[in-house]
């Protein structure tokens, strides 16, 4: 049988992994513990909630059962826990950067308001960074469902931390409700501040809703977009634009937008010249971390070793690593790949 390289020691860059997502399920319990929480049955099992968010009913089930592991999160010790535990769990699995994406004004009404939020996820964030070795940053997300205006102010805060760590802006939730371009004077104000542009589309609904992150937002990497893959002229203009798309194989699957893991269109993506950066999204719903994203890409799709490298590369390159780090990452995956297994 050949032997192949563990991926767990292939360097990489992992830019898709939601704040509370983050979280380990024991500590989750720990945490509820902590504060008094009574979670759902779905959260405290041995194994992940079964889910399915491909209708709205499913999709309120999913966001249901993460506003309920979020409100765990009560105090900066807390917030300090899963940043680092974060951290340590990116390192295991052979991340060297890691941009973690964060709603602030989901945890504002416990820490103090939104700027005491912002200080006391970015502290952690640099203690988290220092005690791994791990490269850490943030992108602030503003949440779909909420009104423009709300995004607007986001953006603000997160060009005013531009120089403490926030390095991108985004856009979460269901894509299903509300238009890109409602959000479109946020994004300006994101990117006139240097910020990347980084929202989600293409997951829940078609190439149409990676041509409005395009189009409307100037999007420089899209979160998800793996229905781009139905469109061959938009999975070219990603490609020649050189647009990373942040692909969540494990999560594709756990939410029903493909039945099994081979669906997800993976092959198709690389193969047009799609840049991708796998990710982990909300490990503590759906049950695996960043290194299972490219055990999926090996089992279920074919890459061998010199592909699966490629697409830690790309990860890399899609980042906001300054370049000091993406070419001592480039380096380490040139060196796994040379390594005999």
């Amino acid at each position: 049988m050949e032997r192949v390289r563990d991926l767990t020691k292939l360097p990489k860059a992992h830019l898709h992994l939601h704040f509370t997502g983050s979280m380990r399920p024991q500590t989750l319990l720990e945490l509820a513990d902590k504060h008094g929480v009574r979670l759902p049955d779905a959260l405290t099992g041995a194994e992940p909630p079964q889910l399915r968010a491909t209708d709205e009913r499913g999709w309120f089930r999913f966001q249901r059962l993460y506003d309920a592991a979020r409100s765990c999160l009560r105090d900066e010790d807390d917030i300090r826990r899963l940043v680092r535990e974060a951290a340590e769990e990116d390192v295991r699995d052979g991340s060297g950067w890691l941009e973690i994406q964060v709603d602030p004004t989901s945890y504002a009404p416990r820490l103090g308001g939104l700027i005491p939020t912002m200080e006391i996820i970015l502290d952690a964030v640099d203690s988290a960074s220092r005690e791994t070795g791990l490269g850490i940053r943030v992108l602030v997300a503003a949440n779909r469902m909420k009104h423009p205006l709300d995004a607007r102010t986001l953006a603000r805060l997160a060009v005013r931390y531009a120089d403490r760590g926030v390095v991108g802006f985004g856009l979460s939730n269901d894509e299903r409700r509300g238009l890109a371009r409602d959000f479109d004077r946020a994004f300006a104000i994101a990117r006139e501040g240097g910020l990347l542009a980084a929202p989600h589309g293409g997951e829940l609904t078609g190439p149409a809703s990676v041509r409005d992150c395009l189009d409307d937002l100037e999007a420089t990497r899209i979160g998800h977009g793996v229905r781009a893959a139905e469109d061959p002229r938009l999975m070219q203009r990603l490609a020649d634009r050189q647009i990373t798309c942040e692909v969540c194989p494990a999560s594709n699957v756990a939410l029903g937008v493909f039945d099994k893991p081979e669906e997800v269109p993976l092959r198709t993506m690389f193969e047009a010249g799609v840049p991708l950066a796998l990710g982990a999204d909300d490990p503590l719903l759906f049950g695996s971390r960043l290194a299972a994203q490219y055990e999926i890409a090996r089992e279920h799709h074919g890459f061998d070793d010199a592909e699966l490298a490629e697409l830690a590369r790309q990860s890399v390159r899609g980042s906001a690593a300054p370049a000091e780090v993406r070419s001592r990452l480039l380096a380490g995956i040139d060196t796994w790949l040379t390594t005999p297994a």
